[in-house]
């Protein structure tokens, strides 16, 4: 097993390469296509300490990003990319504790720098951005306290964890996972000592502030939770096991099953079998709670890691078909996650069909135009007249980009509280869904522009009606609480 004195050395070349290119890439993409509809939500947001829906970390390292860098796309970027740079450092340093020598940590780092996922959220400023270094340098921590019989490791571990329920809460599914691992199949006896206790009153310590909001404002994160389980739980179970072949990338997944099927047959491996345990567990919760598919990642980079020291010990003489593997995932990764291609041209890829975040990226400033259009017919109607988009992405793209100068409402997540209508307000622009479905509460409701990206498609926005709505039928205090939606 491995040992504080038999660690092998940190091999500095392969993954200070892997970090740069990735870097790189990220640099050069960071100001194409546009906002991600989360990203102009978190700008909309102000401070606070909690939100409906998630924690105040996010909001606030977008305004900090905003106020150091500028009001720019490519601002929001840069932390992003920190953050994804650092989470490959970290899974290089956990292949190195594995065992790993400098085949293994590079194999790692380079993987991991291009795996799908780590493409897609290393470009967007995201609360699962964040993930990807924090966790893997969680179980980085936990590795420590099994593998060197370090149990002081744990103060870190529990320190991460607090602070990461800022980030948000779903920490607790990889807590669970990590304990029930250990429990499930050992090494039981590193749960039997007074520093895991010490590390789970840090954890507390620092993530009180977060639990007070929670219970002052009736635990809001479970509705939350619930409203996500029902827009997601179908398509998470039917999409999860195609997902785990493509989350490293199709060209690597068989490194993390061969880590699945060592730390099974081998006894000297027992040790760290509550790495894969882990990641079963969480995925596990995933599937169960319906979340968004992509939240097992981090844990499963751990396991890839695992697999990684493996190969270096088994495959050495066909360690080119492995970088060969390596090269097709970085290639394949950079097209299908990263805004490389023309927006001409994209419509005619498969790019948009599998990659929603990329959708999510497109067409917000041409939406707006077309919106402003109708809001500018609205205020020569009627100056009191007010925009309710449906969604937040296009709440935030109103607020990043509108200049027609109306007030813009939505009645989604967070933004339903920040504000409603006033009582005497009687000609409203409705923005897409609500345009819809919701057209009855008005005494006349026409639809008079669809909204279309320009380059064909289909996006959540995409034919979405912009509706011109005058006399609602009920008043707003009645009206907006009907509007509410999670999601």
């Amino acid at each position: 097993m491995v040992r504080t004195t038999g660690r092998p050395p940190l091999a500095p070349a392969p993954v200070a390469s892997a970090v740069l290119a990735l870097g790189l890439v990220l640099a050069l993409t960071a100001g194409r296509y546009g906002y991600h509809r989360d990203e102009l939500y978190f700008r909309l947001l102000p401070l606070r300490w909690g939100y409906v829906d998630q924690p105040p970390l996010l909001p606030a390292l977008t305004r900090a990003a905003i106020a150091v860098l500028g009001d720019e796309v490519a601002s929001l970027r840069l932390p992003a990319l920190l953050l994804a740079c650092g989470g490959v450092v970290v899974i290089a340093l956990l292949a190195r504790e594995l065992g790993g020598g400098p085949f293994a940590q590079g194999l790692a780092a380079w993987g991991h720098a291009f795996g799908s996922f780590t493409l897609s959220l290393g470009h967007l400023l995201l609360t699962s951005t964040v993930d990807l270094v924090v966790w893997p340098a969680i179980l980085l921590a936990v590795v420590r306290v099994v593998a060197r019989d370090q149990p002081r490791w744990w103060l870190l571990a529990g320190a991460l964890v607090g602070l990461d329920t800022w980030n948000k809460w779903l920490i607790v599914m990889l807590v669970l996972g990590v304990l029930l691992g250990l429990l499930a199949v050992g090494p039981r006896r590193v749960l039997r000592t007074r520093w895991l206790a010490l590390g789970a009153g840090l954890a507390v310590l620092l993530a009180l502030p977060n639990v007070v909001w929670q219970l002052t404002h009736g635990l809001p994160q479970l509705g939350m939770a619930a409203a996500l389980s029902g827009d997601n739980g179908a398509g998470v179970r039917v999409s999860v096991g195609p997902l785990l072949l493509v989350m490293i990338g199709p060209f690597l997944c068989w490194v993390w099953v061969l880590a699945v099927v060592r730390v099974i047959r081998r006894p000297e491996l027992a040790r760290l079998r509550f790495v894969v345990a882990t990641f079963v567990v969480v995925l596990a919760l995933t599937v169960a709670g319906g979340s968004q598919v992509y939240y097992p990642y981090p844990a499963l980079a751990a396991v890839y890691a695992l697999g990684c020291v493996q190969v270096e010990r088994l495959v050495r003489r066909r360690r080119p078909y492995v970088i060969a593997c390596v090269g097709l995932t970085v290639a394949s990764g950079v097209v299908l996650n990263l805004p490389v291609l023309p927006l001409g041209v994209l419509r005619y890829t498969p790019v948009p069909s599998v990659n929603q975040s990329v959708r999510d990226q497109i067409g917000w400033p041409r939406y707006v135009d077309q919106i402003d259009r109708v809001a500018e017919a609205a205020r020569r109607q009627d100056p009191a007249a007010v925009i309710v988009a449906s969604n937040y992405g296009e709440a935030g793209a109103l607020d990043r980009y509108g200049v027609s100068g109306l007030p813009v409402y939505s009645p989604q997540n967070a933004l339903w509280e920040l504000g409603r209508p006033a009582a005497g307000v009687r000609t409203v622009v409705l923005v897409g869904g609500l345009a819809e479905r919701d057209r009855g509460e008005f005494a006349s409701c026409r639809t008079v522009a669809r909204l279309d990206d320009g380059v064909g498609v289909d996006t959540e926005e995409q034919a979405e009606p912009v509706a011109l709505c005058t006399g609602p039928t009920r008043p707003w205090d009645v009206l907006w609480p009907a509007w509410r939606r999670l999601s």
